[in-house]
């Protein structure tokens, strides 16, 4: 199932994290993420709470992001496309359901709002 080394790799490393995350919880008796924003501040804070969401759940860390690109007055186009084009061929399908189920908007009706032209047409045709 795995098509080189460093998908085995960065498979166990997730697994071994979930493992950690979970005794962290055990012993703590509180979520990591949880003792992450009472013990950091700034970028520190945010690097590691965007580490331990996607670990947990990567569907719904980059449907997060997505919608944050899109959120609000004007569209971060750089964000947006990074993440559909980097995820379309690993996880887009996950990504596109984790969104419908936060948002109960599907990520093509987020993108024909948000977006316009020839860039819309090709987001869409990329999420199908």
């Amino acid at each position: 199932p795995y098509n080189n080394s460093k998908q085995w790799y960065q498979r166990r490393v997730r697994g071994h994290l979930k493992m950690v995350f979970a005794e962290y919880k055990r012993i703590a008796s509180e979520d990591i993420e949880k003792s992450i924003k009472t013990e950091m501040t700034g970028d520190i804070e945010l690097g590691f709470l965007s580490v331990v969401k996607k670990i947990k759940n990567c569907p719904t860390y980059f449907a997060e992001e997505l919608y944050k690109s899109m959120k609000g007055l004007g569209t971060d186009d750089d964000q947006l496309i990074r993440i559909i084009v980097w995820r379309s061929e690993i996880d887009l399908v996950e990504i596109k359901g984790a969104f419908q189920s936060l948002y109960a908007k599907s990520l093509s009706e987020f993108i024909k709002d948000d977006t316009s032209g020839d860039f819309r047409t090709l987001l869409l045709l990329i999420v199908g």
